[in-house]
């Protein structure tokens, strides 16, 4: 009910839904989705010497990508996905050392709140693409 009467408007209205986070947190989770999926592989092939996580993150990526994973699942991954790909991060990258340990980090506490997801098929599949070094989509 908006009007004199409830002391709101139409706007703030408006305003009150589109900040709910149960309208935000679908769309968000598909932004980083279609981030993480456009840029992983590209990412991957870059650094992937580098990073002593790489398997971590390939084998979280066939799990956020796996349709029998649960959503809520998926959405935590590809967040943690997205952090690792986006330049624009807590400490930067080029950091020498210190570069990607916050990646690390939100990477690891991903993988501790839903890592049960994570099964054998997907590190199996994330330590055969980092053996072979034939990134997809790269």
């Amino acid at each position: 009910m908006t009007g004199p009467e409830t002391g709101m408007s139409p706007d703030s209205d408006a305003v009150a839904l589109i900040e709910d986070p149960k309208i935000q947190l679908p769309a968000i989770a598909a932004r980083n989705e279609r981030v993480a999926r456009r840029g992983f592989w590209r990412k991957l092939a870059r650094v992937a010497g580098k990073i002593p996580f790489a398997e971590d993150v390939t084998a979280a990526y066939y799990c956020a990508i796996d349709p029998g994973t649960p959503m809520r699942v998926r959405a935590t991954l590809f967040a943690a996905i997205t952090y690792f790909i986006v330049p624009t991060d807590l400490v930067p990258d080029v950091i020498a050392a210190l570069g990607f340990t916050d990646d690390a980090t939100v990477l690891t506490t991903a993988i501790a709140i839903v890592g049960s997801h994570i099964k054998d098929h997907h590190i199996t599949r994330a330590r055969r693409t980092l053996r072979q070094g034939e990134f997809e989509d790269a």
